[in-house]
């Protein structure tokens, strides 16, 4: 392990330099890796662990969208793609990646084939942390592992492809091989992560659930309606608000917090930006810390997760996830966005 400063803590970190993909694939040379679930994560773990040389089957409803996807992902049925059932009994190592609410779903059927000595691997610490809601309980034979990438499956893979890695976190829940975390971080490098980062399925959990619900979709979602209406109220125009709420943040902004930090992208902006964004950045922070404590505790005693399992559960949830999403897609705010997208010369060619 790597010991690096961040900002003052020295944390420890797994490189695929010190772990290499040689060592990985040495790992798991006699492993036979099921990946169950082909939706979010599926995809580009299924595909990476391929590229890597571990063999590697896929689980999925027979028949459905996704089954087709993994078909015209170059997974054969028969071979490397099977139903569930029958992918979990030829497998070694379990990767669990279906959703938190189908994951309690399928929990009684996958169960049985969780035999002594084979490996549950999850990718988000949901089902284990709030067992006392999802009824997933393993048996104490098997190691019970996690590997979560930070960030979608799709970015995963799109890394993994232009010679990148999503770093991501692992965490032993049940070590019964006395060998699980040689293997996960086997499987962690294999499926593409940049470096590794050692957490438990709770702080994963709690600071995921956070994150989603906060900055990285629920209060960026938040601030960006609030901003475009005001802007409009005031008597901007929709082209004029969408850019300064979204467009310059997207295409310009966020890349180079991303190449360099926070600091750099202000040295990069106008005196004017600076002193107002540093500034109002203070006002900004101090307003929102108790919706991140109420955001925090809800998460925290499990209260977010009771919500996703009774909502997710329901037989109309497609329908209404659906409804919601488009209501959201007919705002002003996103109708501008896609002319805005549309006149961008990339979307122009031709």
């Amino acid at each position: 392990m790597a010991k690096i400063n961040f900002g003052g803590v020295w944390e420890e970190v797994v490189t695929s330099e010190e772990f290499t993909l040689s060592r990985a694939q040495e790992v798991l040379k006699n492993e036979t890796v099921a990946v169950l679930g082909y939706g979010v994560q599926g995809p580009g773990q299924a595909l990476n662990l391929r590229d890597n040389g571990i063999r590697v089957i896929v689980g999925q409803r027979e028949g459905g969208k996704t089954w087709q996807k993994a078909v015209d992902d170059g997974f054969v049925p028969g071979k490397t793609l099977f139903p569930v059932e029958e992918a979990a009994k030829r497998g070694t190592v379990i990767e669990y990646l279906l959703s938190d609410a189908g994951q309690t779903q399928m929990w009684p059927t996958l169960k049985p084939y969780l035999t002594k000595g084979k490996t549950l691997y999850f990718s988000h610490g949901f089902s284990i942390t709030y067992r006392d809601q999802t009824n997933v309980i393993p048996p104490a034979d098997i190691d019970v592992i996690l590997v979560a990438p930070k960030g979608s499956g799709r970015s995963l893979r799109t890394n993994f492809l232009d010679g990148s890695g999503l770093n991501s976190s692992y965490a032993i829940f049940q070590d019964a091989s006395g060998k699980a975390t040689e293997k996960t971080l086997a499987l962690g490098i294999a499926i593409g992560s940049g470096y590794l980062f050692p957490t438990t399925f709770e702080k994963e959990v709690f600071s995921d659930l956070t994150g989603e619900r906060g900055v990285l979709m629920g209060c960026l979602a938040g601030v960006m309606e609030a901003q475009y209406n005001v802007l409009r109220k005031n008597g901007h125009s929709p082209s004029e608000a969408f850019n300064e709420t979204v467009e310059e943040l997207t295409q310009s902004l966020i890349r180079l917090v991303a190449e360099n930090g926070m600091d750099w992208m202000y040295a990069n902006c106008s005196t004017t930006a600076q002193r107002g964004a540093l500034d109002w950045k203070g006002p900004f922070r101090d307003a929102v810390v108790p919706v991140f404590d109420k955001l925090y505790e809800s998460v925290r005693t499990g209260e977010e997760t009771r919500i996703v399992l009774s909502v997710n559960n329901a037989p109309d949830y497609r329908e209404k996830l659906n409804a919601e999403l488009e209501t959201m897609n007919k705002t002003e705010m996103w109708q501008a966005g896609a002319a805005v997208r549309a006149l961008r010369p990339e979307n122009r060619k031709g």
